[in-house]
This record gives C-alpha cells, sequence and structure tokens, in this order.
C-alpha cells in the first residue's frame, strides 16, 4: 500500500500507477511540437468529479489574460483539479455531503480537503451549486472530528481493512490514519468561518457542529498536557524514523507552559519538539474565529469565552517561548520548541509552516519577527532550504534532501511583497513541471524529471489560487514579462 506523501515517480517517463490513477495523469506530457499548442490534461466533461459553472467562467476569463501560453496551460489543468478529480458529492440525510481525497490517495485528510476547495470560495455566491459542494465538506469534516477529533485522514464509509489498521493506537474503522495535528482541527474550523462569511449562511452551524467543535476545545486543552501527557499515543512498525512517536508514543517531554503538544506535523512527519510554532499560532486565529461564530451566530457565550481564554493563553506562550534569535537573522520564530529552552531551528514545505504565518491569518505584533524569521527560512541556514540548477525552495524530511516542494514557492509569492520574487517564483513552477501540465509534491533541485506525486490536487489548486491573487491585484503582467 502507498502511505501518505511516500508515493515517489523518479522520472516523467515510466509511472508506476496507483489503483487511483487515472489515465490523464499516466506519464510524461508534452507540446503538440511545432503547432506550438498545449492541449488540456483536464479529464473529459464526461469523467469530471463536479462541474462548477463559476469556476469554468473564470478559467476562460483568466486564461485569456495570460500571454504565455504554457501557463495558460497550466493553470487551466491546475485550477480546477480538486473538482474534476477528486469530488464526490451527495446528499445524506437531508444535507450536502461532500468526500475529497488528496489525488493519488484515496482518503480524505482534514487539512487537504480543506485547502483544496479554499480558493473556490469566492466564487460560491455566483454558483449555488459550489457553495452546497463547499457546504458539504463542512459536514463532512464535522462527522469525521466527531468520529475521532485525533485523526487527520478518514474513510468515506467504516472500513475494517484500512491501510494503517495495525497501528498501534486507537483506531476506528472510519479512520484511514491517526496521527494527531493540531491544524487538522483548525483547517476545518477556518473553512466553515469563510464559508459563513463569505455566503452569510449559517446552516453549518448545527448541532453536530457544535458538538465538534467543544471536542476540538476539549483536545486542545488535553494537549498542553498540564495535568498529564493526555489521552494520545501512536505507535507504528515502520523503517522511517518520523512515521513513529518515541517514548512509548508519547513524543519527547514538553514543559506545560500553555502551548499546544502537535506529535506530527503537516507533513505527517513527528515533530521532534512537540510544540510546533506555526500550527500553535494557526489554533490562535481558529480559536478566535470559533469567539466570533459563537458570539455571533450560535449565541453561546459561555463557549465564547472558553475559545478566548485558550486563544489568548497560546498567544502570550508563542511570544515568550517560540521567539529566539539567530546569529545571522536576529529574532525569529522557532519551527519547534518544548517549553524547557529547546528548539529546533528550520522550516517545512507544508503549511502550516513559518513562511505560511500571514496567509494562515498570523497575527504578530512585531512584523520584523515576521521578516527575519522569512529571510531565515529561504537561506542556506534553513537545513531544508535547497538551491539547485532547477530552482530553489524549501523541502523537508517527508521526502528528504535536495526534494523542493512547488507548494513553498506558490507560499513565497503568495507572501512576498516584491514584484521581482514573485516573477521569480513563478518562473521557477513554469519550468519544473516536466513537461506534465501539473504541480507535484516535490521535484530534484537539479532534475524537475525526478518528482514525487503525479496527482497532488492540493497543490494543483493553489498554483491556481496564487494566479488569481496576481488577476485581482492586477499583477497579471508578472506572468507575462
Amino acid at each position: 500500500m502507498t502511505s501518505r506523501r511516500n508515493f515517489i515517480k523518479k522520472s516523467a517517463l515510466g509511472l508506476t500507477a496507483l489503483a487511483v490513477n487515472p489515465s490523464w495523469a499516466k506519464g510524461k506530457i508534452t507540446t503538440s511540437g511545432q503547432a506550438g499548442k498545449y492541449v488540456s490534461r483536464r479529464p473529459p466533461v464526461s469523467e469530471r468529479k463536479f462541474v462548477s459553472r463559476a469556476v469554468e467562467t473564470t478559467i476562460t476569463r483568466v486564461k485569456s489574460k495570460i500571454k504565455d501560453e504554457k501557463l495558460a496551460w497550466m493553470f487551466e489543468n491546475c485550477f480546477p483539479n480538486t473538482l474534476d478529480t477528486t469530488v464526490n458529492f451527495s446528499m445524506r440525510n437531508g444535507k450536502p455531503d461532500t468526500f475529497v481525497i488528496t489525488g493519488d490517495i484515496d482518503a480524505m485528510w482534514l487539512r487537504d480537503s480543506s485547502a483544496q476547495v479554499w480558493p473556490y470560495l469566492p466564487l460560491m455566491n455566483e454558483d449555488n451549486q459550489l457553495k452546497q459542494m463547499i457546504a458539504g465538506v463542512v459536514n463532512r469534516q464535522t462527522q469525521c472530528i466527531l468520529v475521532d477529533p485525533y485523526a487527520n485522514a478518514f474513510y468515506p464509509n467504516p472500513n475494517p481493512k484500512g491501510e494503517w489498521r495495525t497501528d498501534n493506537t486507537d483506531m476506528k474503522p472510519e479512520v484511514h490514519e491517526r496521527k494527531w495535528e493540531i491544524d487538522s482541527l483548525c483547517y476545518p474550523i477556518r473553512l466553515a468561518y469563510h464559508y459563513w462569511k463569505t455566503t452569510n449562511d449559517t446552516s453549518v452551524f448545527d448541532a453536530d457542529w457544535r458538538k465538534a467543535m467543544a471536542l476540538v476545545l476539549k483536545t486542545f486543552r488535553e494537549q498542553q498536557r498540564k495535568e498529564n501527557e493526555g489521552p494520545y499515543t501512536f505507535l507504528r512498525v515502520t523503517d522511517r524514523q518520523l512515521d513513529t512517536v518515541n517514548n512509548k508514543g508519547l513524543g519527547n517531554p514538553v514543559n506545560p507552559v500553555g502551548l499546544i503538544v502537535s506529535s506530527f506535523r503537516p507533513s505527517d512527519d513527528a515533530t521532534t519538539f512537540g510544540f510546533l510554532v506555526p500550527s500553535n499560532m494557526f489554533a490562535v486565529t481558529s480559536l478566535k474565529q470559533l469567539v466570533e461564530i459563537s458570539e455571533s451566530v450560535t449565541k453561546d457565550a459561555s463557549f465564547a469565552k472558553e475559545c478566548k481564554s485558550l486563544a489568548d493563553e497560546v498567544d502570550v506562550a508563542v511570544k515568550k517561548y517560540a521567539v529566539t534569535t539567530h546569529p545571522n537573522h536576529g529574532q525569529i520564530y522557532a519551527f519547534e520548541v518544548d517549553g524547557f529552552g529547546n528548539y529546533y531551528l528550520m522550516d517545512d514545505a507544508n503549511v502550516p509552516s513559518l513562511l505560511a504565518i500571514p496567509y494562515l491569518g498570523g497575527e504578530c505584533d512585531d512584523d520584523a519577527i515576521y521578516r527575519n524569521t522569512r529571510n531565515f527560512v529561504l537561506s542556506k541556514d534553513n537545513p531544508y532550504f535547497f538551491k539547485g540548477t532547477a530552482g530553489e525552495g524549501i523541502g523537508g524530511p517527508h521526502i528528504g534532501y535536495d526534494m523542493i516542494w512547488p507548494m513553498s514557492i506558490i507560499l513565497r509569492a503568495i507572501t512576498s511583497q516584491s514584484d521581482d520574487e514573485i516573477r521569480h517564483c513563478i518562473q521557477m513552477l513554469r519550468d519544473t513541471d516536466a513537461g506534465t501540465g501539473f504541480m507535484h509534491e516535490s521535484f530534484h533541485k537539479n532534475d524537475p524529471a525526478n518528482f514525487t506525486r503525479t496527482w497532488f490536487a492540493w497543490v494543483n489548486t493553489l498554483f491556481g489560487e496564487l494566479i488569481l491573487k496576481l488577476e485581482k491585484e492586477n499583477k497579471m503582467n508578472l506572468l507575462n514579462t
């Protein structure tokens, strides 16, 4: 079986097919050469999982503004990839229900599914079916959290023969994988909050959603580990060190200073020091969003007060324990800390990351600390920043040395204040697709044809989000120069 993000395709030629790998994603794609035309890599209309009129209109409008033929082709392929290939929409108990797979892994991650549909939110008011589909994602995520708030990935139905059923943790048949990650509970809040703010529809905040959010708060508090280590442990028989957790599944000790333990990173790799800083900052943002929903919609003042109290506590702890001084960059945020004074200076390509703090709504009292941190993570001082002949960007231990993640290049562009830097990122993204017309999980710094994951919907849609951001900001010239 294929583990999370471990499907490595060493060349665009000779793809090892997976059971869920569709025909459109196989093999190296080339243009039609002399004619100079790029043929769409989207599935035939009859094979698309979900079609949105608003998305199709957006593709037509934006493509017409992109003079570079290859970038226009890549946008057309990537932006609708989540809808084309991963969405399974239905009505369940009279409510919209949407199960979203990641791509070449036939399971739904709370994080990925939120991020995959995120760029479509601004189009919901133009397309009621799209709005229903995204409401269905919120509803399905609610049910997933009710099954197990510590799980990161789920099956559409109970699966007693699941891939990771032998993991030594409290596995349930609905759960694909049970890696505790703070962001797995933050992303559904982000999606539900912005769904409401965009549409004014409060139907997703039903009794089940309120029960799920109570579990979120309970889980966050348990993982502050103030009174004990909490109920969660995780062990796996594996040859990958970061696929299991030391100290009998509890991880390295932490000092209970108010931060929240995340046993795993958004890469699904185990943390070294349990307090993952960008995820704790994400939790602060999410808890504040819960406060607003509780005060304005569900009218639960008591729950709002509890969420605010925890948000304030974590925020204070981040400022006190997560900032350190780097000899070359000054005051920066550490990637992980333990509350005892130990810290890990690095960044990982997956989001939440230090690079992506403002993208996820992180608030910093001193923007200089983020700027210093950004300079650090995009430099040789970050052990997972790789630079080669094909490009430069952040990777991570999940794939290993010299493998750059396009996700990090996209987030670098999204968070940049420099047109030259954005243009540089666009050029790298354009030139490292290995001729496929899609983004990938990672590529070798010297050889884009050496890449991982042919079908990774999150990063495809994220690329589309970047292009739409540039259009909104009247910066399409950065694509055309």
